[in-house]
């Protein structure tokens, strides 16, 4: 009897803790389009995926409590309304941060521009870009601007605007899935 009851409190005390690194520490996501490819893969037959298996992602949720996000972040956040209408899905994505409160990003023939400066996005391979000439609104204050790294491929801020701060999940720490992706981000 007394073998079973440490079981069961041992179980107990592994469940629990497994519960509370995923709710407040770190979360698995899964990236299921084309967006970031070919930083993050997609599986196929998804139009624009590059691997047999989703890439499987951690991402850390404590960063954002502790620190500002920073721009060339991979970022996991929960999407604002307009993007359910935008692009036909919503929920949680995964993007890269491009843009931070009070600035202004622009595009012209696929290359990004923030306050009037080219950004150096050394991650965009050239068959990636888009040919995009386009300026958005200033980003509000503690808004977040985000574009996927496949920009032909991807639903983002230059459709449905910014993400808020308190939709910021976390950045992404490492890839653990499938086993030759694994890697600290």
């Amino acid at each position: 009897m007394r073998r079973s009851v440490e079981w069961v409190a041992t179980l107990a005390v592994a469940i629990a803790t497994v519960l509370a690194v995923k709710a407040y520490v770190v979360n698995p996501y899964r990236v299921p389009s084309a967006s970031m490819e070919p930083t993050l893969h997609c599986a196929k037959p998804g139009g624009g995926c590059e691997a047999r298996f989703d890439e499987r992602i951690l991402a850390n949720r404590l960063a954002y409590r502790r620190r500002d996000p920073k721009r060339g972040e991979i970022v996991v956040f929960r999407t604002p309304p307009e993007t359910a209408r935008r692009c036909g899905a919503g929920g949680t994505f995964v993007k890269r941060l491009i843009g931070l409160p009070g600035e202004v990003v622009s595009e012209r023939g696929g290359i990004v521009y923030v306050n009037g400066k080219p950004l150096a996005e050394p991650y965009i391979p050239r068959g990636r870009r888009d040919t995009l000439t386009e300026s958005w609104p200033r980003i509000p204050p503690r808004g977040y601007f985000m574009m996927g790294d496949n920009r032909m491929s991807s639903c983002d801020s230059r459709k449905w605007g910014t993400v808020p701060r308190e939709n910021l999940i976390g950045p992404v720490m490492a890839s653990y899935w499938p086993p030759s992706r694994i890697a600290l981000r």
